[in-house]
């Protein structure tokens, strides 16, 4: 668990990065506490770019994150990230682990160049990033955990390829198999919310998560 004297720290180098950067440069820090998932920003600075605000939830990348090994984390830097209104932002991931190798916080940094990229030719060398955007990566950063789990459902309508209404058992197989391995599951009461999109019962939804692929 993320200590106060360590979010203290974090904190104060965030506002730090955040006064030296300007109001595009947004700093996010996600406290790991899977008993509530829910609540994970406990620091923000300049919210405005991604329109969020302190105890906001998750974005998909930290959900991802904990469907997986803590040894496999490594510090995801200079990407390509975007909001839902259009806006560009390059950014960086850094997980902070315990001495037991636990993760307990996520350290953000996400900066608005949406402007500089209107001035590309201009401005190349400092809005070049170091590896191309990856379509099967999360890439939407979600106001709260409903539009989260909003945008992880279309993910998986869209990865099956049709609508609910023409899906067949093994299509909402894949589906729901797909949203738990991004970790929709871990948000309260999303398993209410996935059932009445699928049209299928909540003990339904869990014989579909442990059928065997």
């Amino acid at each position: 668990m993320l200590t106060d004297e360590k979010l203290n720290f974090l904190s104060q180098v965030g506002k730090a990065l955040a006064g030296q950067f300007g109001e595009n440069c947004e700093i996010v820090i996600h406290r790991i506490d899977p008993n509530d998932m829910n609540h994970t920003i406990v620091s923000i600075e300049n919210g405005q770019v991604s329109s969020r605000q302190l105890g906001d939830g998750p974005s998909q990348i930290v959900l991802e994150t904990l469907k997986k090994d803590p040894a496999e984390l490594h510090d995801h830097i200079n990407y390509i990230t975007h909001t839902h209104d259009g806006r560009v932002l390059k950014s960086s991931t850094l997980y902070l682990k315990n001495e037991k190798g636990e993760l307990e916080a996520i350290f953000a940094i996400n900066y608005d160049v949406s402007n500089l990229i209107m001035a590309e030719n201009v401005l190349h060398s400092f809005t070049a990033v170091e590896t191309k955007e990856d379509p099967n990566e999360p890439n939407f950063i979600p106001q709260n955990v409903n539009e989260l789990l909003d945008d992880l459902i279309q993910e998986s309508v869209k990865l099956v390829g049709k609508p609910v209404s023409l899906m067949t058992k093994e299509d909402k197989v894949k589906s729901i198999q797909f949203l738990n391995s991004k970790g929709a599951f871990l948000v309260t009461k999303s398993g209410d919310k996935v059932s009445q999109y699928f049209n299928i019962s909540k003990y339904t939804l869990y014989s579909y998560i442990d059928a065997k692929k």
